[in-house]
């Protein structure tokens, strides 16, 4: 599914993604760093519960909304990996924040 390229050195950083401990490379986005670990999707829609993954990469689509750090509704392709971080995947509906 999703190869990195073997010529691209970083320093990698481990995080912890719904209480698994994976690890990324610095400079990855949230939603790079969980297509490299396999996980295949990031969220469950709100109606249909069906699983959605990242799409665009870029901020447009929405598909790859997590929790970073207790803050909910993170677009993970917008968000770049530290040493720490917990992303929690969503399911079924949101939250609104006030």
């Amino acid at each position: 599914m999703f190869k990195r390229l073997p010529d691209c050195p970083a320093t990698a950083v481990i995080l912890t993604v719904d209480g698994r401990a994976i690890e990324a490379r610095e400079g990855d986005s949230v939603a790079a760093a969980l297509l490299a670990a396999g996980f295949a999707q990031t969220r469950q829609s709100a109606v249909s519960q069906s699983p959605r993954a990242p799409y665009c990469m870029m901020g447009v689509c929405f598909e790859c909304m997590v929790t970073v750090d207790g803050v909910a509704n993170r677009q993970g392709c917008m968000v770049p990996v530290r040493e720490g971080m917990r992303i929690e995947t969503l399911r079924g509906r949101r939250e609104i924040s006030a």
